[in-house]
């Protein structure tokens, strides 16, 4: 396919539909200085966009974690996307809604005079692993940790806090794996680089404590699947030496889905039953 910047169809800028290529910014824009920048990504099934309610608010509470209060409700965030989709004639696709601080008449790290902007761009998106989303995803462990409360906004879904997801996926790629797995700033298991991470042993499912990583909209969806299956959930603090305890692995998020996970450094898991049924069961979940 031809690169982000060279398609057809329309994107939502700042109130309207413009031309894909024409939705573009000014290189003093805030934002590519200093990521003064939220996001949601989402996916629309059939028609209807899974949790689209919940991404808004979201959206609207990142702006707010980063001292910049968006100029649309919830309401109007809603109507943007469903613009966006229409022009477009997707059914089935992958929405991503950004906001930030954009060109104006500060440029340093306060930017108080500076336009709070918003797009919605929509395109068609497969599986984010590939076939691994069936067969297991090959993790590598990075280097990077994800950094302490005290010193990010770790609930807010910001640009800036992707960075060393970044540069642990890319090194991730160069080793033959599909994505990375993370520490915190504690050294406990913390998530992948766009996804949270769940462990399973004997009949209980494990997954850490969000306390310095986002709380997920997919993940909450999974816990509720689970418990309402009957199994246990435990959320935790995962030390490092468990990896090689747990009989399953797998990954939630918008992009990700619920995708199983078959290795993660040196540690194996199985692609089990209940990767497997959690998976389906999601699928039928976001088409119902």
């Amino acid at each position: 396919m031809a690169g982000y910047d060279d398609r057809d169809g329309f994107i939502w800028m700042d109130g309207k539909l413009v031309n894909w290529r024409d939705a573009n910014v000014h290189v003093l824009t805030h934002a590519m200085h200093y990521a003064s920048a939220v996001f949601e990504g989402e996916r629309c099934y059939n028609g209807k966009i899974f949790k689209s309610r919940a991404h808004s608010e979201r959206l609207r509470k990142s702006g707010e974690l980063l001292d910049m209060e968006l100029p649309w409700s919830v309401d109007e965030i809603e109507a943007a996307k469903d613009a966006v989709l229409k022009a477009n004639n997707l059914t089935d696709a992958y929405v991503r809604a950004l906001a930030w601080r954009g060109a104006g008449e500060d440029m340093g790290v306060a930017a108080k005079r500076n336009p709070i902007r918003m797009a919605v761009a929509v395109w068609s998106w497969g599986n984010y692993y590939g076939d691994a989303k069936f067969k297991g995803a090959k993790l590598d462990i990075a280097k990077w940790k994800r950094p302490s409360p005290d010193t990010t906004p770790h609930a807010a879904k910001a640009a800036g806090l992707y960075m060393i997801c970044t540069m642990s996926k890319h090194a991730a790629e160069a080793k033959g794996c599909s994505d990375a797995m993370m520490f915190d700033y504690r050294g406990y298991v913390a998530e992948a680089t766009g996804a949270n991470i769940f462990f399973v042993k004997d009949g209980q499912v494990h997954t850490p404590i969000p306390d310095a990583i986002l709380n997920g909209i997919t993940r909450q969806t999974v816990i509720g699947m689970l418990e309402g299956m009957g199994i246990p959930v435990v959320e935790r603090r995962i030390e490092a030496s468990e990896l090689e305890s747990f009989e399953q692995c797998f990954l939630t998020g918008t992009a990700a889905e619920v995708t199983p996970v078959g290795q993660i450094g040196d540690y194996n898991f199985e692609v089990g039953a209940l990767c497997k049924q959690v998976s389906l069961d999601y699928e039928k979940l976001v088409r119902a």
